[in-house]
């Protein structure tokens, strides 16, 4: 793949491939074609041994995979589990560990014979930040290589400027790296969850809904100035989508929906165990969809943010409880708690909302046909809420997917932006490795399953 800075959907990406996703990384020139493949016209080319580096190389990244995946291993271990002989094992985790990649993790005692040696990865050997730039809060969360969690902090912005609230996201990053005793620039890899797709043609961020001013070019000159090119933008709910496969309900299915509901509404959808973006990474936007209905609707709110969000999303609620004659600060958390306890206007507005979103999961249901949905954001975990909406679905969806809470809580985004940057911050030490060890080994890592985008 050629190296490519440009921003591409939700995403940027930059000498960096996705394994399901995209198109297979062009063949070495020195590796050996299974028969069959290879040439053009249907013409087989001539097989060719694979160069020692290539081969050291594809050892090491192999061996870095089973540690990165069991834990901590020994020589033995890595042996019957890679397939490798022991003095191939030897010399592929004398040159990791070297690299910086690897460490010493112990012994293996308890067990008969001679205790082991483990190894592990590094944990400080990268960084990895995971930030969201929500419509009420900002959040973030530092990991290490190894996915452990060093830190968290998030704080309620009230800014109506987007660039001061860009402003704060960048104070919060340098809040939980300073912590860490890290500046913010030696993260190996940032990732920012937020409303909205990126727009090539502008160079800017596309349907942010209530976050219209996320929309301007100078926010991501802003982001780029303070993150640099270890950057990557995703899209809030595919983010959280990513989360719930890591850590939630989408363990257990390998494709279903995960649907937001609160301030606003979207959608990220994981089919065969893959986050689906889209051509132009709008897959999921569904509040554009175009469904309306109950009292919240608004059609200059629509035009804003999308028919279905500015009849569904928190706002919509809160003018429909106020069209149905409830008075005081009405917000959606009390409209749902004066439903729960028996007011028969907050419940009507309940049922209408519960309406809604079935009508959209239903439209979702007869195109994908999710094995399960889940439903995230304030209003989607509410207590009663998936039911009422799986009550509703049951009478319009041809077939029932499982309709279940999200298990996640606040910090979706950021945990998925962490999974996400994982994934990337991985691909990026080990390139800088295979480069350090072997120039022309460098580039064969496998790249992660649905990386998301570099600005760069």
């Amino acid at each position: 793949m050629q190296e490519d800075s440009t921003l591409v959907g939700k995403d940027v990406i930059v000498a960096v491939t996705t394994s399901a996703d995209s198109q297979l990384p062009e063949q070495d020139a020195g590796a050996a074609l299974p028969a069959g493949q290879g040439g053009q016209g249907g013409q087989v080319r001539s097989l060719q041994a694979a160069r020692p580096q290539l081969l050291r190389a594809l050892n090491e990244q192999l061996l870095l995979q089973h540690i990165r995946q069991v834990g901590p291993c020994s020589r033995a271990e890595l042996a019957r589990l890679s397939g490798l002989s022991k003095p191939t094992v030897s010399l592929a985790l004398a040159n990791v560990e070297r690299s910086g990649l690897v460490r010493e993790a112990g012994q293996r005692t308890g067990v008969p014979g001679r205790s082991a040696v483990l190894y592990e990865i590094r944990p400080d050997a990268g960084y990895v930040l995971g930030l969201d730039i929500g419509r009420e809060y900002l959040r973030g969360a530092l990991a290490d290589l190894t996915g452990t969690v060093i830190g968290r902090s998030s704080r309620r912005s009230s800014s109506a400027s987007v660039s001061r609230r860009v402003t704060e996201l960048i104070a919060l990053a340098d809040e939980l790296c300073g912590s860490a005793g890290l500046r913010r620039d030696e993260v190996t890899q940032t990732v920012i969850g937020s409303p909205g797709v990126y727009d090539p043609r502008r160079g800017a961020i596309a349907l942010a809904g209530g976050l219209a001013g996320l929309g301007k070019p100078s926010v991501l000159k802003q982001l780029r100035a303070a993150f640099g090119d270890q950057l990557v933008l995703e899209n809030d709910a595919d983010a959280a989508s990513l989360a719930e496969r890591e850590h939630g309900h989408g363990r257990e299915v390998g494709t279903f929906a995960f649907v937001w509901v609160g301030t606003g509404i979207g959608m990220g959808l994981v089919i065969d165990g893959q986050l689906h973006r889209g051509v132009h990474g709008v897959a999921g936007e569904i509040a554009y969809m175009p469904m309306s209905g109950g009292q919240g609707a608004d059609p200059e709110d629509a035009r804003r943010r999308g028919t279905l969000e500015a009849a569904g999303s928190a706002a919509a609620v809160v003018r429909a409880a106020r069209r149905a004659g409830m008075r005081g600060p009405v917000t959606a958390r009390r409209v749902f708690e004066a439903a729960a306890a028996g007011d028969e206007r907050a419940a009507a507005v309940v049922a209408g909302e519960a309406e809604l979103v079935a009508r959209a999961v239903c439209a979702i249901v007869t195109v994908i046909d999710p094995e399960l949905v889940v439903l995230g954001g304030g209003i989607g975990q509410a207590p009663g809420f998936a039911a009422a909406v799986a009550g509703e679905l049951g009478r319009l969806a041809p077939v029932m997917p499982q309709v279940r809470v999200s298990a996640l809580g606040t910090e979706a985004v950021v945990d998925g932006c962490l999974a996400s940057g994982e994934e990337l911050a991985w691909q990026r030490v080990t390139a800088l490795a295979w480069s350090s060890m072997a120039s022309d080994s460098a580039g064969i890592a496998a790249a992660p399953a649905g990386a998301a985008t570099v600005l760069g």
